[in-house]
């Protein structure tokens, strides 16, 4: 079990120094401010409705953005190519520590994000707590990205601390970075083996047999006998995807076919297709086909 260590870390610095965010967001917000804390900074931005291009620089930091309010399509620059994903609201996302990037993004509704930062000294002695093991910070992100009940939940009562002293945000700073660091911790090389075993057939069936129905990663996960972040890094080994999104596509897909034989409305191939309104499918029909399902269907 790992000792909560009760010397609080201090920001020194702003964690993106040299970067003038006055252009893209209103700050709210800041726990440094308005709480005084010093071992975990907590920020709520309003952003602008359209960024053409935001150049962010490294922090060594862990960096988590909870989407609160809004409904973007959210693309960033990172390791020389764009990766798109939605925000909105109760999506999470983690930037990859040490790593500059690049985002754009276009929202529907105004954009109302909270966001947390765990110093780099809390996570580089969490690390040594777990036994200085490498850390996949990529698979760690995409983890967070596609669902992380408990770490929106931690973000949401942080939001809602109150008055709460710097001993409230250190322990929450220890309690993510444990959670998140452990979830990161690479496996030995035997296990990579696993990656084309006849799990994946199974979780991709399980996958068609329940377009229609909620399905989380962590029923897919137990289909194929992982845990949770074990899954989803080899599931993107052996298909190149993350689960999210490819049962997002298996659900356009069918929603393609509904849309072509007819005598379905938009409303109810979407409820066919597992997408909560039909506003989602129309988003993630766009993304994968470059149309809306009204325009698909009348072609």
């Amino acid at each position: 079990m790992l000792d909560v260590v009760c010397d609080a870390p201090d920001f020194d610095l702003e964690p993106y120094t040299g970067f003038d965010a006055n252009p893209y967001v209103e700050r709210t917000f800041s726990s440094w401010d308005g709480l005084g804390w010093r071992s975990l900074l907590l920020q709520r931005f309003h952003h602008t409705a359209r960024v053409e291009r935001m150049a962010l620089p490294a922090t060594e930091d862990l960096h988590l953005v909870l989407t609160v309010a809004g409904d973007a399509s959210m693309e960033t620059h990172i390791g020389g190519r764009w990766q798109r994903r939605h925000w909105m609201p109760g999506q999470v996302d983690m930037a990859l520590p040490g790593v500059a990037s690049a985002r754009r993004y276009r929202s529907v509704v105004p954009l109302r994000t909270l966001q947390v930062h765990i110093p780099h000294v809390t996570v580089a002695r969490t690390v040594e707590q777990l036994g200085g093991a490498g850390i996949d910070y990529e698979r760690m992100a995409d983890a967070v990205a596609s669902g992380d009940p408990l770490v929106e939940h931690t973000m949401r009562s942080l939001g809602a601390a109150g008055e709460a002293e710097n001993l409230y945000a250190e322990s929450a700073a220890t309690f993510l970075a444990v959670h998140l660091l452990s979830g990161g911790v690479r496996p030995p090389k035997a296990s990579r083996a696993s990656a084309d075993g006849p799990w994946v057939h199974k979780a991709v069936a399980m996958m068609r047999d329940r377009l229609g129905s909620p399905l989380t990663v962590a029923d897919l996960a137990s289909e194929a006998g992982f845990s949770v972040y074990h899954f989803i890094r080899v599931f993107k080994e052996a298909t190149g995807q993350t689960p999210h999104r490819y049962l997002t596509r298996l659900r356009v897909e069918e929603a393609q076919r509904l849309l072509a034989a007819g005598g379905l409305s938009v409303a109810q191939v979407a409820t066919r297709c597992g997408f909560g309104s039909p506003g989602s499918l129309s988003t993630a029909f766009l993304r994968h086909t470059g149309v809306r399902p009204s325009a698909y269907r009348n072609r």
